[in-house]
């Protein structure tokens, strides 16, 4: 039976969480201290948060454009860099279009189209059956399955928007991500292949059979990905893609157009 203790002051857990190393000491606090019942249930998980645990898989959610997203213990936590993406998805997407989250996650750029532009169609996919049952507890029409394959087939060439956050860290940088995401999340969330590509180059040739001729593909990415990806873009019909970049100017995703066929 759970013992119930009085909850200690924020101050008291933000100083626990800044011994761990955590970087927003006080934000986390905050966000424990409201997902905690009680003193015994608090203690927890700060105590999972102080082992490294992602804070979203602690308090089993994480905002997204400013909306709570519920995310499963073992799921990709959405990262803020990915709302670059969602916003310019949520700008290609017609009031009554249809869009494709691939590697949806907890299906956070889904959900926020569905919010967005309610009178569309938004599909996702995933191949992590965790995954799944966090973008269905979302509010997304999801299907467990690799890439576009488990899409159903009349939605083919009708699209217009995909939309993934792929893995896409080369493996040798694996080593210098953030001690949650290295030692918690999913390798097969983060683990993009030597250069980072591997999944990169197969959503290219999915959303080329998945789009209508002018419609949009989104993709994040880093680095000089998509430098590395110019040649299969413009072999799988695409034009060459606009830059998406942050406030310091790092690149974070692409964004192209399926030319006419």
């Amino acid at each position: 039976m759970r013992v119930t203790r009085a909850l200690p002051s924020a101050a008291v857990v933000a100083s626990r969480l800044a011994g761990a190393g955590c970087i927003a000491p006080a934000e986390e606090a905050a966000e424990l201290l409201a997902a905690a019942t009680d003193g015994a249930h608090l203690e927890e998980l700060v105590a999972r948060r102080e082992q490294g645990e992602p804070l979203a898989w602690v308090t089993g959610y994480t905002r997204f454009l400013g909306r709570k997203v519920r995310v499963q213990r073992g799921v990709y936590v959405p990262r803020p860099q990915t709302e670059i993406l969602a916003l310019r998805a949520i700008a290609s997407l017609p009031a009554h279009g249809i869009a494709a989250d691939l590697c949806t996650g907890s299906g956070a750029v889904a959900a926020a189209l569905l919010a967005e532009i309610p009178g569309a169609r938004v599909v996702a996919t995933d191949i992590d059956p965790a995954a799944c049952r966090s973008a269905t507890e979302n509010g997304v029409e999801v299907y467990l399955g690799h890439l576009g394959d488990p899409l159903p087939s009349d939605l083919r060439g009708l699209l217009d928007v995909v939309v993934a956050v792929p893995p896409y860290v080369p493996t040798d940088a694996l080593r210098f991500l953030p001690t949650d995401a290295r030692d918690y999340e999913p390798i097969r969330a983060l683990d993009g292949g030597h250069d980072g590509t591997d999944v990169l180059v197969r959503v290219v040739r999915a959303a080329s059979r998945l789009l209508r001729p002018g419609g949009t593909l989104l993709l994040e990415l880093g680095g000089d990905q998509d430098a590395l990806l110019a040649g299969i873009l413009t072999r799988a019909g695409f034009q060459q893609p606009t830059r998406l970049e942050d406030a310091e100017g790092d690149l974070r995703g692409i964004q192209t157009v399926l030319l006419d066929r």
